[in-house]
């Protein structure tokens, strides 16, 4: 089964071949020795925003290993706690 992750990175795009916990594998004529911020994709899905660093070169795969990982949001985090129960909206009567 073909991976539908990528790696976004100076308007280019790559293939994950392999995604672990503390980094991911691309093929090594892909890309080329990234460094810094990049940004996970699964599919079209924005997962991690990431600070990245090449680790390790083995034949035709290239290592990367996450110096960060923030996993990406749909939406802007709140500056306070919002209750269960909260009401979303304020409707009036007034016409």
């Amino acid at each position: 089964k073909a991976s539908k992750m990528r790696v976004e990175a100076n308007g280019r795009s790559f293939r994950v071949l392999k995604f672990r916990e503390d980094g991911f594998t691309l093929d090594v004529e892909d890309a080329p020795h990234l460094r810094g911020l990049v940004d996970l994709f699964d599919g079209g899905r924005h997962i991690y925003q990431c600070l990245i660093v090449a680790s390790e070169e083995d034949g035709d795969l290239m290592h990367y290993d996450f110096k960060r990982s923030t996993a990406a949001a749909d939406r802007a985090p709140l500056d306070f706690y919002r209750g269960e129960n909260a009401p979303i909206a304020l409707l009036s009567d007034q016409t």
